[in-house]
């Protein structure tokens, strides 16, 4: 990292293109994309910096809430599996970077024993919060509670990507499988459309080897339109197939974030996350 603090009234060094902070002995360096000229340093535990916009500020403060290493924000770890996840992500056909805001595992349960099978990450745009004013001091346990507002939220036409990291191996006939066992129950009356989707999605991951660490993009770009990225070194840098279809979109976010998620902790994250952004 450029530059290096020499003092506690130091607030200005060089400038930099991403969100991240440094923390040396008594200070952290916070710096953000929207403010490429500009780098903060702070005292440790102090508030945070009032000459942020009110949404960096707002980011600010769910990224140290979710981060588990006090010397750095630039990644937030998952507990439950200790899977890192970087507070900033560049997603295959985004317009934009998108934002962590919160962070869960999927666990199956064989006989009596629950395995842990990935870790996830929702990633959402900046924009986000504009589109949500009417939940604006609501406190995470009643907006993990309220359906209209996590329904605004897939319907707001802004970025949004769930981040899926592979903590075991697993074929990919048999992710596919447990994926279509949790969407197709929510597609009442299917149409065309609807099969034809849900068969692209069934294509891409049949016959694909998913190994631990292989990393899953499904990226809500808007409310009929998803794209699915799969990369088994590092995150995915292509698109890897367009699934079209507003009843599988809508299906598949259910699937996470609705009434009865596959990830509790995830919903529960997000919840504390948004309850955050939303002060």
């Amino acid at each position: 990292m450029e530059g290096a603090v020499s003092s506690p009234s130091m607030s200005l060094l060089t400038p930099i293109s991403e969100l991240h902070t440094k923390n040396t002995k008594n200070f952290s360096i916070v710096k953000f994309k929207r403010h490429p000229h500009q780098i903060y340093c702070h005292p440790l535990h102090s508030k945070v910096p009032t000459s942020f916009s009110t949404f960096n500020q707002r980011f600010y403060r769910t990224t140290i809430a979710n981060s588990s290493s006090v010397g750095s924000a630039e990644f937030v770890l998952e507990p439950g599996t200790s899977v890192k996840f970087p507070t900033g992500l560049s997603v295959p056909g985004c317009s934009d970077s998108l934002v962590l805001l919160g962070t869960g595992y999927r666990e199956k349960v064989f006989v009596i024993i629950g395995v842990k099978v990935y870790a996830a990450g929702l990633y959402v745009s900046r924009s986000l919060v504009e589109k949500l004013n009417a939940w604006k001091g609501r406190p995470a346990a009643e907006i993990q509670n309220d359906s209209t507002l996590l329904s605004t939220l897939f319907e707001a036409p802004v970025e949004k990507s769930l981040q899926i990291i592979l903590v075991r191996d697993v074929d990919g006939k048999t992710f596919w499988g447990a994926l279509d066992d949790a969407i197709s129950p929510r597609i009442k009356s299917p149409i065309p459309v609807d099969e034809s989707a849900l068969s692209t999605f069934r294509i891409t991951f049949q016959g694909r080897p998913l190994k631990q660490g292989t990393v899953i993009l499904l990226t809500w770009v808007e409310p009929s339109k998803m794209l699915v990225s799969i990369s088994s070194d590092g995150s995915p840098s292509a698109v890897d197939a367009t699934i079209e279809s507003t009843n599988v979109a809508s299906a598949l976010f259910d699937v996470f974030l609705g009434d009865a998620p596959v990830s509790p902790p995830l919903k529960a994250s997000v919840a504390k996350g948004l309850a955050i952004l939303l002060k």
